[in-house]
């Protein structure tokens, strides 16, 4: 374990004392090694001294940092270095013998370079724990191809059955990369309470594609038993209806009505009891099948109320929806503002706080915190400089 102390301010959380070298890029890698670093870890980001790509995305300060990087790099320490030069090679593994995790999303034929790949880890200090990500994963015919984000969404099924009009549609959040950077750091908890008993390192392996894969499984398990071939639906619910984006007088809201409990809630509420008594809307599966007629007359019901009327009358018949939001609306929410998530911070080349969203799990009794903002590149590199050579002069 790192002997490292973390700075001031906030909890230091259960996992100080853990130190994490993140060569991570984008969003995977790094927000894995933010949630570590939110929970106490001390996360050093090495990068190279002109600065990655990832850290000029949505530029926002004085010196063109971007939003991604603000979100991606809180509570991190920042080590400007080249590591495919000898020295910063040298640097680097004089940091791995302190040094309990390292966190890189690169190809492998990179990582072999730069000497990250787990058989040259592993050598040099046995006990360490490399989070390898990558866009198809460790084996197949597309391995060693890089990837986004979105090459997960495409390839689960997921675009497909949210298409329209003979169109495919994506989404704009990019759920692939969270989801796989949550799974990479619960897959390094797992590997550091095993080294615990065992004394030993291992590899934590995750990719883009299986995230998606995982997270979109339940209609190609039904696609491989009966060959369903569902069809797109855009918004509406393919599974299960009605559940579909409404628009009322004067903005737009999302409803579903899953269960038999509910669908009697709603068609109750718009006056439609009829629907309890047909044939085909007894199940879920008969519902979704006949989604359009049911997602027909709730428009109609909507089209008649303004946003906060209709929201009303669903939250007292306790019926799951919600408003459409733009970002600025999102931020200006009551409920959104009261979840706590966007926290503020003072961050170097902002004329105003910047608000930066936490961790989305608390713990009641040692909860993550923001202790420091996004560093500056190369901010940190005499400290943890200094830092090597005092730990190695100690012995």
């Amino acid at each position: 374990m790192s002997t490292t102390t973390p700075p001031a301010g906030g909890n230091a959380g259960p996992l100080t004392g853990v130190r994490v070298l993140d060569f991570g890029r984008f969003i995977a890698g790094p927000f894995c090694a933010a949630l570590l670093a939110e929970f106490g870890a001390d996360v050093i980001r090495v990068e190279r001294p002109e600065g990655a790509e990832d850290r000029f995305l949505m530029p926002v300060t004085d010196d063109g940092t971007g939003a991604l990087y603000l979100q991606m790099n809180r509570n991190k320490r920042s080590l400007a270095l080249d590591v495919t030069s000898d020295e910063g090679r040298a640097i680097v593994r004089r940091l791995l013998a302190n040094t309990d995790v390292v966190v890189a999303n690169l190809p492998p034929t990179t990582l072999r370079k730069m000497g990250l790949d787990y058989a040259t880890l592993s050598a040099i200090k046995p006990d360490i724990i490399l989070v390898n990500l990558s866009a198809y994963g460790q084996q197949g015919p597309w391995s060693t191809r890089p990837g986004f984000d979105s090459i997960g969404q495409v390839m689960c099924g997921g675009v497909y059955l949210s298409g329209e009009d003979g169109k495919p549609r994506r989404t704009q959040v990019n759920w692939v990369d969270h989801a796989t950077a949550t799974h990479a750091a619960f897959g390094t908890l797992l590997a550091l309470m095993e080294r615990n008993l065992s004394g030993r390192g291992q590899e934590v392996t995750g990719a883009l594609l299986n995230t998606a894969l995982s997270a979109h499984a339940q209609p190609l398990v039904e696609q491989h038993l009966v060959a369903s071939n569902r069809q797109p639906a855009g918004n509406r619910g393919i599974f299960t209806n009605p559940g579909d984006l409404f628009e009322a007088r004067d903005g737009w809201l999302v409803l579903q009505a899953v269960g038999n409990p509910l669908f009697r809630r709603l068609a109750t509420l718009i006056d439609e009891p009829q629907w309890l008594e047909d044939p085909r809307f007894q199940d879920d599966e008969g519902r979704g099948a006949h989604g359009e007629e049911l997602c027909e007359r709730i428009a109609a019901w909507c089209a008649e109320r303004t946003l906060d009327e209709a929201l009303d009358a669903l939250a007292e018949a306790r019926i799951p929806s919600a408003p459409v939001l733009s970002p600025a609306q999102s931020l200006a929410h009551p409920q959104v503002q009261a979840s706590g998530m966007l926290q503020p911070m003072t961050i170097p080349g902002l004329d105003k706080e910047a608000l930066l969203a936490t961790a989305p799990v608390s713990l009641s009794r040692t909860p993550g915190s923001l202790r420091r903002p996004p560093p500056r590149l190369g901010e940190h590199n005499e400290e943890i400089l200094a830092e090597l050579e005092r730990a190695e002069q100690a012995g």
